[in-house]
């Protein structure tokens, strides 16, 4: 079960902490997408027989596309890949200050059925600090807009350890998320990176990062909320109700196949890793020519080990130590008797029926562990 994953690199504004490749110059939209279009037809012969069964928008921002271009897009996969009608999950990425009735209308009629909207607070001080487009009352009125319309199957994206934010206003975020019944809670620890605003201001002292334990804290409070509501934990950040889980981005966990499509957009097939060009002009340039602006790496043993580790540590069923084995000639648990008795009496995670997992707690420090495995 393979997916396509379909990287839009546009946003009206540059939230403070992202990283992403992005572009809030919307005016090539339509020269890029023609692009997009050049790279689908060249690369329909990714998959050969293998059988797709999601399709996700992401970004940068999907919905600053117009239909047209969804469309256009649509078409092509269909043309190049010849899409199932039972795809397993069409998510379609898209922020509140986007969405409205017509247009959420539009997206089904295209063959949308799961979005994943970006709300990341309800709190009208914290969208400003995050220089995030929409405000309080859009994502009010966006989420009561799905439901009006049926849109009943969507994921929510919040953000916590925001600095000078108090535990109080996080569980108000997560109860006030809770009253729109979301079906799956996507929740990100507020990272500060280097070529950010964010960054920017740290390295000029105009903010301060939240301590740890109080971002434990908000975290801790946020599992305790979402699991006595019936959510499943089950990958660090994301939480679902029974049946609900994010079935394209499980299968990155998984190692399965998936093919990106656009500026930045990464690939993996068997041992191979691939990825786009992250710069517009070039990726349109190149495709112009008929060139695939695309750079990969063939994965070692070695490596395809410690992503196992690392992508496994985040999920709820954690390390299949028989599967590691049978895959890899390693007796995981052999090779790290010593590290794996010193995070279990630690209380960060367990072996049981042959799985080795991460507890709540461990999940903290989920890519610390991985990285201590790593071969």
């Amino acid at each position: 079960m393979s997916g396509i994953y379909i990287h839009i690199p546009f946003c009206k504004q540059a939230c403070h902490y992202c990283d992403f490749h992005f572009s809030t110059n919307l005016k090539n939209i339509d020269a890029l997408v023609d692009a997009m279009l050049t790279e689908i037809n060249l690369r329909k012969d990714f998959f050969k027989d293998a059988e797709i069964k999601t399709l996700y928008f992401g970004g940068g921002t999907p919905s600053t596309l117009n239909q047209k271009n969804i469309d256009a897009i649509i078409n092509e996969l269909n043309s190049s890949f010849t899409l199932p009608s039972n795809l397993s999950e069409f998510t379609f990425e898209a922020n509140p200050d986007d969405i409205t009735k017509q247009k959420l209308l539009k997206w089904k009629i295209s063959g949308v059925d799961r979005l994943s909207i970006g709300i990341q607070s309800f709190n009208e001080e914290i969208l400003k600090f995050l220089n995030r487009a929409h405000n309080a009352e859009m994502a009010v009125k966006a989420l009561e807009d799905c439901k009006n319309t049926g849109f009943n199957r969507f994921s929510l994206d919040l953000i916590y350890g925001i600095p000078g934010r108090n535990l109080n206003e996080w569980r108000k975020d997560v109860e006030k998320a809770l009253s729109y019944n979301p079906e799956h809670i996507s929740a990100y620890s507020l990272t500060i990176e280097e070529k950010t605003v964010f960054g920017n201001w740290l390295k000029k002292g105009r903010i301060k990062p939240m301590e740890d334990n109080d971002v434990i804290d908000q975290y801790l409070l946020l599992v305790q909320i979402l699991e006595d509501h019936g959510y499943e934990h089950y990958e660090v950040s994301n939480f679902a109700k029974p049946g609900c889980r994010a079935v394209h981005n499980t299968s990155y966990w998984n190692a399965i196949p998936y093919l990106g499509i656009g500026p930045s957009a990464h690939s993996f097939k068997n041992d191979q890793r691939f990825w786009n060009v992250s710069n517009n002009a070039k990726y349109i340039s190149s495709l112009k020519s008929g060139i695939l602006p695309i750079e990969n790496e063939v994965l070692s043993i070695k490596d395809q080990m410690n992503e196992y580790l690392m992508t496994k540590l985040r999920l709820i069923e954690g390390i299949d130590t028989i599967e590691f084995k049978n895959r890899f000639g390693s007796d995981i648990m052999k090779d790290h008797e010593n590290y794996f008795q010193e995070i279990s009496s630690a209380g960060l995670g367990e072996f049981r029926n042959n799985f080795y997992k991460l507890t709540t707690r461990g999940k903290l420090f989920a890519d610390e562990i991985a990285s201590n495995l790593f071969y």
